[in-house]
Formats: structure tokens, sequence, C-alpha cells
């Protein structure tokens, strides 16, 4: 599963590197997802190989402070470019005349820079909040990487501030991305009901289907965990759904955006026939 999300995610990038016509912002955002993607996948499973392989499930205290760093900074990365390729369907759906020109490439460029600024904002505060916490030697973590719910209910010094902290910090870094995803999709869909034809009207929703699916799909399962993890009393349960969340979503990326996407599938084929 690990290899065909790294495979997937790299043919992408490399497909969109090698075709010429695929150098607009929407690819550019794309291929910025899918390095998200991989990095997202890669604080998690392979740590999980490589216990599953040494027979050892210990990580110790700076290893895990670290994983959670990146696990919430890629997590907040993929959410921070899903909203910006909203953002792009936007433009290029309600201002069509204009979308070369508001879309520029320095502004393409300063909105992954602001992104990956936002997320590792987020990811300090949140390993700041961890890392003010005591915990007890020997500790047993009911999940497979260090998730920062289940590392508040370990610890062993009061931890009701760094909960509400924690979790406001949450809402914000969360509500942000979604808010303007929401927003964006308002303009879109209010747009495409003032085509006056179906064929008209279905084209210009085919063009967000793909950002669409994957907006859901990192979302719902997203922010059932992070409820789940706010009310549920089965932490095992939990690491289960958190499977669909930190792998099984970056490894369905590519698959929605190559089926979905006819430039796309032209350019894996050309890359193909390259190297073949």
């Amino acid at each position: 599963m690990y290899l065909v999300t790294m495979l997937g995610n790299l043919l992408i990038i490399l497909a969109i590197c090698s075709d010429s016509h695929l150098y607009t912002p929407m690819y550019f955002f794309l291929s910025n997802l899918s390095i998200a993607d991989i990095g997202f996948i890669s604080t998690t499973v392979p740590k999980v190989i490589l216990d599953i392989q040494s027979h050892s499930r210990v990580i110790s205290y700076a290893a895990c402070l670290i994983q959670l760093s990146f696990f919430n900074f890629y997590g907040c990365l993929d959410s921070a470019l899903l909203t910006v390729m909203a953002y792009d369907r936007f433009v290029a759906i309600c201002y069509p005349l204009h979308y070369s020109v508001i879309m520029n490439p320095h502004r393409c460029s300063l909105l992954v820079l602001v992104s990956f600024l936002f997320s590792l904002l987020d990811s300090q505060l949140n390993c700041l909040m961890i890392s003010q916490l005591s915990f007890c030697t020997n500790m047993e973590i009911p999940h497979f990487f260090c998730d920062p719910p289940q590392l508040l209910k370990l610890a062993c010094n009061d931890s009701s501030t760094n909960k509400i902290l924690t979790y406001c910090i949450g809402a914000i870094f969360g509500g942000i991305p979604i808010s303007g995803i929401i927003f964006s999709y308002y303009k879109i869909i209010s747009s495409i009901l003032r085509i006056s034809s179906s064929g008209g009207k279905y084209k210009a929703f085919s063009t967000c289907s793909s950002h669409l699916s994957v907006v859901s799909l990192f979302y719902g399962t997203g922010l059932g965990i992070y409820l789940g993890s706010v009310v549920s009393h089965f932490p095992r349960k939990l690491a289960g759904a958190s499977v669909v969340y930190a792998v099984i979503t970056p490894m369905l990326n590519p698959f929605i955006y190559s089926l979905r996407n006819r430039d796309i599938k032209r350019a894996l084929q050309r890359l193909l026939h390259r190297t073949a």
C-alpha cells in the first residue's frame, strides 16, 4: 500500500513535470499536493513497517515529537493546498477571462509558500503544546503513530488547559481551510447554475469533480477522527479509522485525479511510452 502510494504520487509529479501542456496553476498545485501526500504517509507507515520487521513497537520521546510535528505539518499542508486548489477552480469558473492574470506564476508560488508557512505554524504550535506535558515512563500509545489527542490522554500532569488549546488550534487551522473551500464552492455552484446550457454546466462541474472527490475523502475522514477523538472512549477503534485518513487517502488521490482527468491520462501515457 505504501509503495502504491509512493509510485502513484511520483508518477503524477513526473507526468506534470515532463509535459509542457500541464504547466498550468491547477497542475502546479496538484504536483505540490502529491509531494505533501508522499510526506504525509511517510511520517507513519515506514515506522510501522520497521516495527513489524523488528518485532518492536518502541518509540523515543524525541522521535515521537518529530513524528507528531511532521504528521501535523503534512496534514495541514494537504488541507491548505486543497483550499488553494478550490480557489484556483473558483477563479477559473467565475472569472475565466481574467484567470491567467489573477493566477500568474508569482501568485501561484506565493500561495504555495503561504500554505507552507501556515502548515509550519500549525505543526510547531501542536508540538509546543505536547512538549509542555509530562509523561510516565514506558507508557503505551493505543495508536500506530503519535497522535496528539491520544498523547493528551496519557499525560501524567493536568492537561486540561493543553487539551483546550490543542483543540482550539485544530479548530482554527482546520476551520480556515474548510471555510475557504466552502466559500469557493458556493461561488462556483452559483456561477454554474447561471449557465444556460446543460452541456456548459457539465463541462464546468467536471473540472471540479476530481478536487471535490479528494476534498470529501480528506475532510470526511479527518473530521470524523477529530470529532471521534473528543467523545470516543475506544482509542483502538479510532486507530483503525485513522488508517483511512493517514494511509488510504494519500493512496487514492493519484487514482482519483488520473482516472477523471484526460490531460493526466495522456501525460502518463506519454511518460510510460518514453520509458518503455
